[in-house]
This record gives C-alpha cells, structure tokens and sequence, in this order.
C-alpha cells in the first residue's frame, strides 16, 4: 500500500508541478501582432482620450501605433544610440565617404 501510495503522489506531485511552470512561464499579456487592423484604430481613439492632448488626434495615433508595430519586426539592434548621438554618427560617415572619393 506504500508503494501505491507514493506513486499517487508522485503522479499529483508532477501534475501539481507542470501546472504551476505553466503558470510562471505562461505570458499572458497581448502582443502586438495579436491585435487587428480594427482593434488598432479603437486602440487609437482610446489612445487620444486617455491622453487628453489637444495635439493629438485618432489618425496620429494611429500612424504612432502602426510604426510601433513595424519596429517591432525589425530585428534587435547591436547597440542603443541617442538620436543626438545618430546624427553626429551619420554626418562624420558622410564625412568620411566624401574624403575617400
């Protein structure tokens, strides 16, 4: 009966055990790509009324959010850079190709 016993136990032990991995792993939030062309323009105007900015509007949320998405696909970058940081970078690269040539 001992033996029996504990192979209940270790049968519920493993069941217990892969439901609370699941769990912890699971990633329950949305994603982008999960979220349809509709669902992104009412993304949109909750977007404009949550931030109440008189600047904002639907369409220019909605651009906002379509070239959050496309960023999103592109692939990680090797190093993060100021945009301040990116235009010096461009401008002594065009430096440098003009005295090559």
């Amino acid at each position: 009966m001992g033996s029996e016993f504990s192979i209940w136990l270790l049968v519920v032990g493993l069941v217990a055990g892969g439901a609370l991995t699941w769990l912890v792993m699971a990633e329950l939030g949305r994603r982008d790509e999960e979220i349809s062309e509709r669902e992104l323009m009412a993304e949109a105007a909750w977007m404009v009324g949550a931030v109440d900015d008189a600047r904002l509007d639907a369409q220019l949320a909605e651009d906002v959010l379509r070239a959050h998405r496309r960023y999103l696909g592109f692939p990680p970058p090797d190093a993060l850079i100021s945009p301040d940081e990116l235009a010096a970078l461009e401008r002594q690269a065009a430096e440098a190709g003009r005295a090559e040539g």
